[in-house]
């Protein structure tokens, strides 16, 4: 049997570091690179690239961006004063795609989990405090997981806006404990928005 070449070995072993790819698909789409036509594997490439070199976090919520500001954070006709606060830019998508909510968001780029070693200073939550105590917002919507972990970390962002004016609310419960925003259909995203409660 033929061995292969270190060039597929090291593509295999790229792609095996992917989360949720096992060695099997790793190699699947090894072998995929190998067959499709040269155009299409370089445009895979320049794709990484980009992304690697264009995209940035907004300077000013976090989400992804490809200039100083996100899309969003530049969109006028935004609700100004309500603030949405997710874990992840994947989180941020999932509540667009709804099409209920018209506010701002801020992005914490994770949650607190102390048994991972992810303390209160390695997310943007520093950030968010400044934000909400420099501007005019009325309500933070608190839209973490509903985890362990994301109910911990909002409570503890909810502890530290305590003494400001601003009413803070969290999504309703029609997201059951210990699923993740990403997955959760529209409809029950929307209701989670629409039946949020005081925090």
């Amino acid at each position: 049997m033929p061995e292969l070449t270190q060039s597929v070995i090291k593509l295999i072993e790229e792609f095996a570091k992917l989360p949720g790819i096992g060695k099997k698909s790793a190699e699947r789409l090894a072998y995929h690179v190998l067959r499709v036509h040269r155009d299409e594997a370089m445009a895979l490439a320049d794709a990484i690239r980009g992304v690697k070199e264009n995209v940035r976090y907004c300077r000013n919520c976090y989400n992804l961006a490809e200039e100083e500001e996100c899309t969003i954070c530049r969109d006028s006709t935004r609700q100004q004063d309500v603030l949405c606060v997710v874990e992840q830019p994947r989180d941020l998508m999932a509540l667009e795609q709804s099409g209920v909510y018209r506010g701002l968001y801020h992005v914490l780029l994770g949650r607190i989990a102390p048994l991972e070693g992810i303390g209160a200073e390695h997310l943007t939550i520093d950030s968010l405090v400044k934000r909400v105590r420099n501007g005019s917002f009325g309500e933070v919507i608190m839209a973490t997981n509903p985890t362990v972990e994301g109910d911990g970390t909002a409570l503890h962002i909810s502890n530290l806006l305590s003494e400001t004016s601003v009413r803070i609310t969290r999504l309703a419960r029609g997201i059951t404990s210990g699923s993740v925003l990403e997955f959760a259909n529209k409809e029950i995203l929307s209701d989670a928005l629409s039946g949020r409660q005081e925090f």
